[in-house]
């Protein structure tokens, strides 16, 4: 005698149905108002002192004075490092998802060897990048660039902390970001517009550059923008490799020293004489930050959507 089937009942299913689509979104409004208490925290102790006098003056009146201390030079050493960072990252990441999603086998070895090591760079500690950036940045390769470049000089030019080691540890740092955004924007990208591109006669070369990389173009950018806000707020990996707790000017070449924004925070809150003084300014300096961010942020969010209206013009 064969087993009856338990008839299906459809007032169980929207019960369920209604708990886990409730559940979901009451998890999602609580981040939504967990990011509004902390932005707002930080605005609402911020926002008393913070002005244009404050992002266009320096330090030198003392660090650690609200009403004389500004972050001019923070913001200049942040927006420079961020920005060597993505000019490092960008083509090395999307030159490795494109070979491991266009010129390799999928389940070779060395795909795989290549895809845990990006899986185990993801879940490396910053701190551990700044290591690595010490020990290989600067006292291997700026060490041996000043032995072959200046070997007659007993001042270190490659071999110090600075602007340069600090950008490139923290490409490192969001390397497995940009692969992993790029290679799933790239797979995402139909296989008939790769095989038509072919059959015209196209080169595989000339497919890659001119029909996948432009479809895959957004998740380019989403990459980009992950590694850009990880990339900011950071401050172990520039901690031993070029942040510096004070300089005079600003950093004028890749070989300096810059004093930033996320170092300038962890300053203030360890090092200052009186918290309770410094307290204010540690909120403008952080809000400082954040407006940074989210203006960079901003501005690839707009150039992505801008990029993807174009696309579907053309289709």
């Amino acid at each position: 005698m064969s087993k009856v089937n338990k008839p299906f009942n459809s007032k169980s299913v929207d019960r369920w149905s209604v708990f886990f689509t409730g559940l979901s979104g009451a998890c999602t409004y609580l981040i939504i108002a967990i990011l509004f208490l902390i932005v707002g925290n930080i605005v609402w102790n911020g926002a008393p002192h913070f002005s244009l006098r404050f992002l266009t003056t320096g330090v030198d009146a003392g660090m650690f004075n609200v009403s004389q201390s500004g972050v001019f030079p923070m913001v200049v050493g942040t927006a420079a490092r961020v920005f060597l960072m993505t000019i490092f990252v960008i083509p090395v990441g999307v030159i490795t998802a494109l070979y491991m999603t266009e010129y390799s086998k999928r389940n070779s070895v060395i795909i795989r060897l290549i895809r845990g090591a990006v899986n185990n760079l993801a879940g490396v500690p910053s701190i551990v990048f700044g290591l690595f950036g010490l020990g290989f940045f600067i006292n291997f390769l700026g060490q041996n660039m000043d032995a072959l470049m200046n070997p007659a000089s007993a001042q270190a030019v490659w071999g110090k902390p600075s602007l340069l080691w600090a950008s490139m540890t923290l490409a490192v740092m969001t390397l497995p970001v940009v692969i992993v955004a790029t290679e799933e924007s790239l797979k995402s990208i139909p296989p008939g517009l790769r095989e038509a591109s072919l059959a015209l006669g196209a080169t595989k070369l000339q497919t890659v550059v001119k029909i996948v990389l432009p479809q895959a173009l957004p998740g380019i950018l989403t990459g980009a923008i992950l590694a850009i806000s990880r990339a900011a707020g950071e401050v172990a990996p520039i901690l031993f490799t070029g942040a510096a707790f004070s300089v005079q000017g600003l950093a004028t070449g890749l070989t300096d020293q810059f004093m930033d924004l996320a170092y300038h925070v962890f300053i203030l809150s360890t090092q200052s004489p009186n918290i309770e003084q410094t307290r204010p300014l540690l909120y403008a300096t952080v809000m400082a930050l954040l407006l940074l961010t989210f203006v960079v942020n901003i501005a690839a969010v707009i150039v992505r959507s801008r990029i993807r209206r174009r696309m579907r013009s053309f289709r």
